[in-house]
């Protein structure tokens, strides 16, 4: 096994720490966090560097290895021989055999992006804790590849450069560049992918690999990558040498390749100086990338503290608005009921006096209705004073009967009023119809939102509301109609009609009223009393049954349900609603814990 002489620094541990246990409860669901990603080409050396630094062997192979990201978190820990977690797709497993590790890395990527050699973006975490690892957290990526080979989309590349693109784009991660030294930097695509995500080379560090197959008198050119001469990085570069082919095929220890990398370095003639350096072999990456990894966690540190806190914030008063939902207990279910049901009947109460506004004025939109009403029977007066007018003054050619001249039949005039009075009945039930409407739809309001988690509560006090309306503009109607019926009498107190008759028409002698001269007066007269009726019984009817018994009778029936024994039916709650409600409780979970892990640092 590997077996760092080196010991990092304490206070690298708990600033790993930390990202990962952030990463565990989810909190990068809500913003990213430092991180290294691992990217190369296929066969240069990725999956090599990687198991010199975890000390396992990962899964091998040709084409596509890595067929999902996979998240490897090294935790050193004195006390433990060696035991490992691998988690994916909500199953987490424990083993404590390194050489197990292939096996369960296969069977996460066949579960995840299926048989074959099709990728996956979902995450695989394996968390390795060992006395002979370091503290470390990256994330390995699939090879970047061009060709598709048997069995893959011929998209295969375009997806893979998608999924990398991903993971690299985000400034709060270190890009760990993987590039054999036997090629052209220049030319590899993983280095372009790099320098796209971060042109200035402040977050990229290049791990020059297969130092053993460099092609004689190349060196130079690999030293001045190496210095930092070629592509400038401001991470640098490392060079190591991990286990070939060769050696695998000869199972040979990763313990024993450390040493081999080791002697390697001594004894090359270019490369020994980069020892000194601190360039050079997989424990000197080790001991950089930890340390490179702190540095920016602790760089970002501060602004995920704060972004934590803001989304804490906007994620409380998202649940405030939401109710905190019915208690499971039988006794308080019931007595929350009770408590919904008369907060909805408060509101329905205080609109129906007026105590509160629904979205608009209901009395002030009533009153303009019941203004229209208004200017509707002054219309009708103007016209009813110009038939008035045409029936005394055609009476003898058009409506005189068996009388003599001179006299008047008075049941010609009756007609004429009773008839003119029966046309606004039309009007009088336009004007129901619309308040029915208005104060139909703010009771429909008051339930949509008082019952707005409760999908039977709102459906039960919608219908009872449609029905109540219904059955209170039925007997208005009925009240309006007897109104009108009982203005065919046309009649009032002689006292009330002697005070509307205009005075240039009273005489002393009361037989000069029934000349047929003043009967416009008279009528006239008459018609203002019936204005005056109409005016406000129309009204008081409408807003009565409408308005205040509807209101009434709408608590009455919701009180009723009281009575019922499925409470649990009746504080169903919708089920998005719950959902949402579990997603922001989650959330502010994760945040509080998150929060308070940072606050410990």
């Amino acid at each position: 096994m590997y077996m760092f002489q080196e010991q990092l620094a304490e206070k690298v541990r708990p600033f790993i720490d930390l990202v990962d246990d952030m990463r565990s409860i989810g909190i990068d669901k809500e913003l990213p966090l430092p991180t290294i990603a691992v990217v190369g080409d296929q066969s240069s050396g990725k999956s090599s560097v990687l198991e010199t630094l975890s000390g396992v062997a990962l899964p091998r192979g040709t084409g596509i290895v890595t067929r999902c990201p996979l998240l490897l978190q090294l935790c050193k820990d004195r006390t433990v021989k060696w035991e490992a977690v691998i988690s994916y797709g909500g199953k987490v497993n424990e083993f404590d055999e390194p050489s197990e590790v292939v096996r369960h890395v296969e069977q996460a990527q066949n579960a995840l992006a299926g048989k074959g050699v099709g990728i996956c973006e979902d995450l695989i975490t394996l968390k390795i804790t060992s006395s002979t690892v370091c503290d470390l957290s990256l994330i390995d990526l699939p090879g970047i590849t061009r060709v598709a080979v048997k069995g893959q989309p011929d998209d295969i590349g375009a997806q893979i450069n998608h999924l990398i693109r991903k993971f690299i784009k985000e400034k709060r991660t270190i890009i760990l560049v993987v590039v054999p030294c036997n090629v052209d930097i220049a030319t590899t695509e993983a280095l372009k992918m790099a320098q796209e995500v971060d042109p200035e080379g402040t977050r990229t560090l290049a791990i020059l690999t297969k130092p053993d197959l460099i092609d004689p008198g190349a060196e130079k050119n690999v030293l001045e990558i190496v210095h930092n001469k070629v592509i400038i990085l401001n991470m640098g570069y490392v060079i190591v040498k991990c286990r070939g082919q060769k050696q695998i095929d000869e199972n040979m220890s990763i313990t024993r390749a450390i040493e081999e990398e080791l002697e390697f370095f001594r004894n090359h003639e270019h490369f020994r100086s980069l020892l000194h350096e601190e360039k050079a072999t997989t424990k000197c990456l080790a001991t950089k990338l930890s340390n490179a990894l702190v540095k920016h966690i602790k760089k970002y540190l501060p602004k995920m503290s704060t972004k934590i806190k803001e989304q804490l914030g906007e994620v409380k008063h998202l649940l405030s608005k939401l109710e905190g939902g019915p208690p499971l207990e039988p006794a308080e279910k019931r007595k929350y009921l009770i408590q919904v049901i008369t907060d909805f009947n408060e509101q329905i109460t205080q609109l129906s006096k007026g105590d509160i506004i629904v979205e608009e004025n209901l009395f002030e939109l009533m009153r303009k209705e019941f203004t229209e009403w208004m200017e509707c029977l002054k219309y009708a007066k103007s016209h009813y004073h110009e038939v008035v007018q045409q029936v005394v003054d055609e009476y003898d050619q058009k409506h005189r009967g068996s009388e003599l001249p001179g006299f008047t039949n008075y049941r010609v005039f009756q007609h004429v009023v009773q008839k003119l009075v029966a046309e606004l009945k039309n009007p009088a039930m336009m004007t129901l119809q619309k308040i029915r409407d208005m104060v139909q739809k703010q009771f429909d309001h008051l339930s949509r939102e008082g019952f707005k988690n409760y999908p039977y509560l709102h459906q039960v006090s919608k219908k009872k509301i449609e029905t109540i309306q219904e059955n209170q503009s039925t007997i208005v109607k009925e009240r309006i109609m007897e109104q009108f019926q009982m203005e065919m009498q046309v009649y009032t107190q002689d006292e009330i009609f002697n005070k509307h008759i205009p005075k240039e028409g009273e005489t002393a002698a009361g037989s000069d009223k029934d000349t047929r001269s003043k009967y416009p007066g008279l009528l006239k007269a008459y018609y203002e009393i019936v204005v005056q009726r109409l005016a406000d019984q129309v009204p008081m009817l409408i807003r009565y049954f409408i308005l205040k018994q509807s209101a009434k009778i709408v608590c009455s029936e919701m009180l009723d349900l009281l009575h019922r024994d499925d409470t649990d039916n009746i504080l169903q709650e919708d089920s998005e609603i719950g959902q949402y409600r579990a997603k922001l409780l989650a959330q502010a979970d994760r945040l509080i814990l998150a929060n308070d892990k940072i606050s410990s640092l």
